[in-house]
C-alpha cells in the first residue's frame, strides 16, 4: 500500500501546502535531502491550536497539534517530489511553546513522530528533537521541521 493509499484509509487528505510569509521557501533540495521549512498546525486555512503546552493548552491537544503539523509537512514533501513512497524521513525538529515546568515536549511531538510512522511505515522512523521554547509563530503551540531522503 502507497503512503497515498493508507492517508486515504485513515482518512486524511493532505492540504495544499502553506505559501512561505516571509523570505524562505517551504522546501530545499540538497542532493538527496529534501528539507521542509517548520509547519505549523495549520488546519482549514486557521491555525487549529494556538496557547502554551502546560499553561492553557493540554498535553493531549498540543500531540494533536505535532500530528497536524506533520500532515502539512508530508503535503510540502508531496509536493516537492510528486509521490510520498519517494520520501524517508531523516530527522524531524519539533518546538512546543511550554509554560515554565513544562517537560513533557518529547510527548507532545510524539504526535508528528506516530503520525510519520504511520503513514510511511519504517520509513517514517527518524531521529528528532524536542525543545520547549517561549513563544512560536501566530502564537501556535507547536512547530515541525523535517529533513527526508529522496529515494
Amino acid at each position: 500500500m502507497t503512503p497515498e493509499e493508507k492517508l486515504a484509509k485513515l482518512g486524511i487528505e493532505l492540504p495544499k501546502p502553506a505559501a512561505p510569509v516571509a523570505n524562505y521557501v517551504a522546501s530545499k533540495r540538497a542532493g538527496d535531502l529534501l528539507y521542509i521549512s517548520g509547519q505549523l498546525p495549520m488546519a482549514g486555512g486557521a491555525l487549529s491550536c494556538k496557547g502554551t503546552a502546560g499553561k492553557d493548552v493540554t498535553l493531549e491537544d498540543a500531540k494533536a497539534a505535532a500530528r497536524v503539523c506533520a500532515i502539512n509537512i508530508l503535503a510540502a514533501a508531496k509536493a516537492a517530489v510528486g509521490e510520498l513512497s519517494r520520501v524517508e524521513a531523516v530527522r524531524i525538529e519539533g518546538f512546543v511553546a511550554s509554560a515554565p515546568g513544562f517537560t513533557d515536549q518529547p510527548l507532545v511531538i510524539n504526535g508528528a513522530s506516530d503520525f510519520l510512522v504511520e503513514a510511511l511505515g519504517d520509513r517514517g522512523r527518524h531521529t528528532r528533537v524536542a525543545v520547549g521554547v517561549a513563544a512560536l509563530p501566530l502564537g501556535a503551540a507547536v512547530e515541525v521541521s523535517a529533513v527526508f531522503r529522496v529515494l
